[in-house]
């Protein structure tokens, strides 16, 4: 970024430059850099250093965590914050760097596949620098943060079935049944494969990680008509970091959205549970994200294997025919494994019925 004159010095104080080795993170990984402060024309005391991590997060006016509101509106939120430097003297006209490596927690949200941004999305680092006690915040220094490896075995799967991305955000609030870190949580808004249209509108994809393992959680919202209720169902999966990469996604995936878009009811495949109100780099090509504007000409996004273009009412590209994608995601559910497990095995454990 551009340096800036710290403001609680006045004209003639000295100025933040943080310069971040790569634009680029993925959760668990820290992001290196240095903030650079030049001096100005006298001598000037910093008492803190601080960089923090920060979100735009959709909140609910008059609710909380997805309760009592409608009208959304974003704040920026802080949830990560770090002292890089203590009791820094910056003489004049000379130039100090600090290095820095900032964690960068597990539930970060996703803002970038295949190295592109993903639209809606922002998580940037900030430099604040108390002087006298009191903050003097810089300008915010954007990330792309890619997925998880486990992640990514997830987000291909859809790319595979034939899911077309529709929007993404972070919504404050938690998930029932699902340990949080933060009071928020990120949402991967999709349109189903062509098979499931007239039956199911859109999926929304969720993560929560840690150290140790993964949750994965889907929403997926049934068309209402002839003997449906429509309305919304939501299924959890929680496997370690292992497992998840070893997992058949598009035979999960695929045979847990079959018995929503037509039995619907609840589906024990991922977790059983019924809906909540409180629910709210890899550098391959994905094709799940291939049909966005503004993706077409990004490494990774190409436009290949459309048979035909739909779009919504806003002019947003709704889905395409994958042709051989979804060919290929039907032969891989047929040989896959969950966890050591075989298919048919997994089938009888998680996609049993769910009759309450």
């Amino acid at each position: 970024m551009f340096s800036r004159m710290l403001s609680a010095f006045g004209i003639g104080g000295p100025s933040v430059d943080t310069v971040l080795d790569s634009p680029h993170a993925v959760p668990g990984q820290p992001i290196t850099g240095q903030v650079r402060i030049q001096g100005g024309s006298s001598d000037a005391e910093i008492g803190q250093v601080v960089l923090s991590l920060v979100t735009q997060v959709e909140v609910e006016r008059g609710g909380f965590g997805g309760f009592g509101g409608d009208d959304e509106h974003g704040d920026v939120a802080e949830f990560f914050r770090m002292v890089v430097q203590q009791g820094l003297r910056v003489p004049a006209g000379q130039l100090v760097s600090i290095p820095f490596q900032l964690p960068v927690p597990w539930e970060t949200p996703i803002t970038a596949v295949g190295g592109a941004a993903l639209p809606g999305l922002s998580v940037g680092v900030r430099t604040e620098l108390i002087v006298a006690g009191a903050p003097d915040k810089g300008d915010l220094d954007p990330v792309l943060v890619g997925p998880l490896p486990s992640q990514n075995k997830v987000l291909d799967a859809f790319g595979q079935l034939g899911f077309s991305f529709r929007s993404a955000d972070v919504e404050a609030g938690r998930l029932p049944g699902v340990p949080h870190e933060f009071g928020f949580y990120q949402e991967l808004e999709f349109f189903p494969p062509a098979q499931f249209a007239g039956r199911v509108s859109q999926v929304e994809l969720t993560f929560v990680a840690n150290a140790n393992e993964l949750h994965v959680i889907l929403e997926a919202d049934r068309r209402r008509g002839g003997f449906s209720s429509g309305g919304d169902t939501t299924g959890h999966l929680r496997l370690s970091h292992q497992e998840a990469q070893v997992t058949d996604w598009a035979a999960a995936i695929s045979g847990w959205l079959t018995q929503v878009a037509e039995r619907g009811r609840t589906n024990p495949a991922f977790g059983g549970a019924a809906h909540n109100p409180a629910f709210g780099g890899h550098n391959g090509h994905n094709p799940a994200f291939g049909g966005q504007p503004g993706y077409g000409g990004q490494p990774g996004y190409g436009r290949r294997g459309y048979d035909h273009d739909d779009y919504d009412q806003h002019g947003q590209r709704r889905g395409a025919g994958m042709g051989g994608m979804l060919a290929a995601g039907a032969a891989g559910a047929a040989g896959g494994v969950l966890g050591g497990m075989a298919i048919s095995s997994m089938a009888e454990e998680f996609f049993s019925d769910d009759e309450g």
